[in-house]
């Protein structure tokens, strides 16, 4: 489960995907958006996570502590190897530290 927002103090994406096997990846994926809320307090998305969770049979769950990037999806939303133009303020920062790279 991963956090996505236009900077690291409002999640407005949670992306959920679920993995049969060490190293495979994520199938079925699930994402959840909210212009209105934080999605990490909507209650209602909570609700819709935690089925399908249920329904894909998961054994654990695994969560980044933080908001960790754009909403955003790169060569989706905008071109592959650019910055978003609509999130600045991860332009050049590690998304994992939120420390900025230059």
């Amino acid at each position: 489960m991963a956090f996505y927002g236009p900077d690291d103090r409002r999640a407005t994406k949670v992306a959920v995907g679920i993995l049969r096997r060490e190293g495979a990846e994520a199938d079925p994926l699930e994402r959840w958006f909210s212009e209105e809320t934080d999605v990490r307090s909507d209650v209602a998305i909570a609700e819709q996570i935690g089925e399908f969770i249920e329904r894909h049979g998961a054994k654990s769950v695994a969560l980044a502590d933080r908001v960790i990037g754009c909403p955003h999806e790169e060569g989706i939303d905008y071109p592959d190897g650019s910055a978003c133009p609509q999130c600045p303020f991860w332009a050049n920062r590690d998304r994992w530290s939120g420390e900025l790279l230059r």
